[in-house]
């Protein structure tokens, strides 16, 4: 029985006995885990300004307790000092954390910062200053602690020091020098003094490199003065010797703010080289000495009366050009009215003294030999001997008055020998256009008002291409600043810091008033075209004859484009101005293409009236040019394949431009080309050398090709970052040269150049050089990082409110009007010159 019931209970024995070890086995791991989580903590009651030498291992926790007295009306900078001194500390570092009544900081000591493909950069002398938060209180103690833990079991020496910052509250107008690093960054208290709501924070160096951070943080815990976050919150740009930023008190309601100062751990930021990449993932890299001395300044900007100023001062100068044109408009009103006076009563002087053309009765047969000294004398000596060639001209209109029938009369009166007595002289294009000596009459025989309609729409298209273009410039402009302001992001927009006041959101509004000329001097352009216009209208229906038949056919279309590009221009150059970068550019470009293509074409229409190009022909090659703008500011950078196909389109285009030009348009481009090009080879160069029928304009054409084949190599070998200044050299060289030389040929056919006229080429050419000497200025560049852009900026020259780049933008719109102009009044000589006695070139 005994030995059955032993047997019966044998296995609950045997689970009761295995529970009760493993029940004991958990109670001992327990406790040992228990002993092995006990930490002594010591904590030591410290002062300021001495060092304390310690070891800290997982077993142990320090505290310092500190405490200091706080003033209202004075504020005292806390700084904390580590130093690490044992070697291998990166594996298990120390953990500092400083406990105050309102902020806490943390940080491990070596200090670890990230750059860009996570390198990372151990720091083991680290330096912080604790944020101090406002008392209400007249003075007050504050207590903070300082602890020190680890978790490696093995001793770690450190030393721990926290000293006072004397001079933690910067003084206006007083530069104070300190150094930073990426482990020791450095901040700084600003109070607003009474009756200042403005001022400009600037750190300069005299190193460019290491790269660091200046910003603009509101008085709050925690401050953000790491590398790895000082982007968080506040303003703050990049820097290598310079950065400024301007403060309003406005957006500080505390009155007050901190100056943070960060040194950077790589220098890509501000192009700067770039480390190598490290071999493995989880390397330390050594960052070496990176400390950099700086100088922090802040400064009153200007008052609302200088801006007050600034203003008026840009009016004024604007207005004075309304008004010297309103008393040169009163001048030569008078002038003619004199002169008209002269004509109607010539009672008192004689014949020769009124400058009136003596008339004496005639028979019909001498209507051909009558000559108008007051108007043909100039130029009848010059065309006497091309007289065979050039006299086509013929009226347009039949006029009942007998000077208008004698006049007509005498503009066929050419011998039959002097030409061939072909049907269709006098219609077939081949046959005029192809004439060794053109006139003007040659290519003004289209219908005046057809004409006048086709040069009209220049003016609609631009109007409608500027409201469109403009709108989403506006749009996106707004965006950019706003992303600006709410951001902090200060490397957005190239702007003069040293010269960018503010009004409302906008960050520069002296670099956007500046513009104002533009708009305004395109207006008065605009009026002084239409008075033009209605004069000449005026002419036309009382059928003056000189307004028929004498002078440079008058088409206003193209002025007007001119006036409404100048207008364009400078709304859209403000709106670049708003936030200037790499990214809109061409806001600021794209109508100075228009402006020079427009000036191109009204010199050629001024002697080629019939055959000039439509407003949709040249909108769409000024669209080409702006297309490739986009594309050469995209991609062109360093990318040799866009310089190779951009300079052989460049070299393409202008051989077929030259070709049309030499021409008279009088080619076809089609599968024949080649076999025609042959040919005119082999009869013109193999099998007899003869020079080219048409010498002027072969010479332009030649010097046109020249300079056009040596930007196109030039741009191939040096490739330059900027490719829409490029483009617009482009551009202004060909309008140069060809301006050049529509003058040296006016002198040439024996022309002359009016007081008006030459007033306008001197001062232009006056103004013109003074303008470029402030844009080579260099304020700014986005070719470059935002940091070397900052190394070119400049305080203001001009009243305290106004930088170069602004008297560039005065001095340059004055110079486009002043050019407007020379090419308005250039042709005024020729008013009373018979068109078969105007020569084209």
């Amino acid at each position: 029985m005994v030995l059955r019931s032993c047997c019966k209970f044998g296995p609950v024995l045997v689970w009761f006995r295995l529970g009760y070890v493993v029940l004991l086995w958990l109670c001992v791991t327990h406790l040992r885990c228990a002993r092995a989580e006990t930490k002594t903590v010591v904590q030591k009651d410290a002062e300021f300004d001495v060092t304390y030498n310690d070891t800290v291992t997982s077993d142990n926790q320090t505290i310092y307790a500190f405490n200091h007295t706080v003033s209202r009306n004075k504020t005292e900078g806390v700084r904390v000092t580590v130093d690490v001194l044992s070697e291998g500390a990166e594996s298990s570092p120390i953990l500092f954390v400083v406990r105050q009544k309102q902020a806490v900081l943390s940080f491990q000591v070596p200090l670890i910062l990230r750059g860009l493909y996570q390198r990372k950069y151990p720091y083991a002398h680290v330096g912080r200053t604790l944020c101090q938060p406002p008392t209400r209180s007249l003075t007050e103690t504050q207590y903070f602690f300082v602890d020190v833990s680890t978790l490696s079991s093995l001793g770690t020496h450190y030393q721990l020091r926290i000293s006072r910052v004397d001079s933690f509250t910067l003084h206006t107008d007083k530069k104070f020098s300190f150094t930073a690093s990426p482990s020791q960054p450095q901040y700084f208290k600003y109070v607003f003094p009474d009756g200042v709501d403005t001022v400009i924070v600037k750190v300069n160096s005299e190193m460019t490199f290491p790269c660091s951070v200046m910003s603009i943080q509101d008085i709050q815990c925690p401050v953000y003065d790491l590398d790895n976050n000082v982007a968080f919150i506040g303003m703050y740009q990049t820097m290598t010797k310079t950065a400024a930023i301007t403060v309003q008190r406005k957006d500080f309601p505390s009155n007050s703010f901190y100056v943070v100062v960060v040194v950077k751990t790589e220098d890509e930021a501000c192009g700067g080289p770039l480390r190598f990449y490290p071999l493995r993932p989880d390397e330390l890299i050594d960052a070496g000495n990176r400390s950099k001395t700086l100088d922090v300044v802040v400064s009153p900007a200007i008052s609302s009366d200088v801006y007050v100023m600034g203003m008026l001062f840009c009016l004024g100068i604007f207005l004075s050009f309304y008004l010297l044109t309103f008393l040169v408009a009163c001048v030569e009103n008078k002038r003619m009215h004199r002169r008209r006076e002269g004509l109607l009563n010539p009672a008192d002087m004689s014949p020769a003294e009124s400058g009136k053309p003596v008339v004496t009765p005639v028979s019909p047969y001498e209507y051909g030999s009558f000559v108008d000294n007051g108007s043909t004398l100039s130029s009848e000596a010059i065309t006497d001997s091309i007289a065979s060639d050039a006299n086509f001209g013929y009226m347009e209109r039949s006029l009942e008055s007998v000077a208008g029938r004698s006049r007509q009369e005498s503009l066929s009166s050419i011998e039959e020998d002097d030409y061939d007595t072909l049907a269709d002289i006098d219609s077939d294009k081949n046959i005029v256009r192809t004439k060794k000596y053109l006139c003007v009459s040659d290519l003004a025989r289209k219908d005046k008002r057809v004409l006048s309609k086709k040069y009209q729409i220049y003016f609609w298209n631009i109007a409608t291409i500027g409201v469109f273009y403009a709108l989403p410039v506006i749009q996106l402009v707004i965006t950019y600043q706003t992303v600006v302001n709410v951001t902090g992001n200060q490397d957005i927009c190239y702007y003069n810091f040293l010269c960018a006041h503010p009004l409302g959101n906008l960050s520069a509004f002296n670099n956007i008033l500046s513009n104002l000329g533009y708009v305004m001097l395109g207006l008065l352009f605009l009026l002084i075209v239409l008075q033009r216009d209605i004069i000449h209208s005026r002419a036309l229906d009382r059928n003056d004859l000189n307004a028929l038949e004498c002078g440079i056919p008058k088409h206003f279309g193209l002025f007007y484009a001119m006036g409404t590009a100048l207008m364009m221009e400078g709304l859209l150059s403000a709106c670049y101005h708003v936030c200037p970068n790499y990214t809109n550019f061409q806001f600021d470009t794209s109508f100075m293409y228009m402006i020079a293509g427009l000036c191109v074409l009204k010199l050629y229409q001024k002697r080629h009236p019939d055959i000039n190009a439509s407003a949709y022909t040249a909108y769409a090659c000024l669209a080409a040019v702006i297309f490739f703008s986009v594309l050469g500011v995209v991609f062109g950078k360093g990318n040799m394949v866009f310089w190779i196909v951009f300079s052989v389109l460049h070299i393409l285009a202008t051989m077929l431009l030259s070709t049309q030009l030499y021409y008279m348009g009088r080619w076809r481009l089609d599968s024949g080309i080649l076999r025609r090009i042959v040919y005119v080879i082999y009869t013109d160069c193999i099998r007899q050398c003869s020079g080219p029928m048409y010498i002027d304009r072969m010479v332009l054409l030649v010097m046109g090709n020249i300079v056009n084949w040596s930007l196109a190599a030039y741009g191939l070998l040096k490739t330059p970052n900027d490719f829409a200044s490029y483009l617009l050299a482009i551009a202004i060289c060909n309008l140069l040269l060809y301006f050049a030389f529509y003058i040296i040929m006016k002198l040439r056919s024996g022309e002359r150049i009016q007081c008006m006229a030459m007033v306008c080429i001197l001062f232009t050419a006056v103004v013109w050089g003074f303008a470029l000497f402030f844009f080579f200025q260099g304020l700014s560049t986005w070719q470059k990082t935002p940091a070397e852009s900052r190394e070119h900026n400049r305080d203001c020259i001009v009243l305290s409110f106004f930088d170069d780049h602004d008297i560039w933008h005065f001095l340059s719109s004055i110079a486009m009007f002043g050019s407007f102009l020379v090419l308005l009044t250039m042709d005024d000589d020729l008013d009373n010159v018979q068109r078969d006695k105007i020569f084209v070139f």
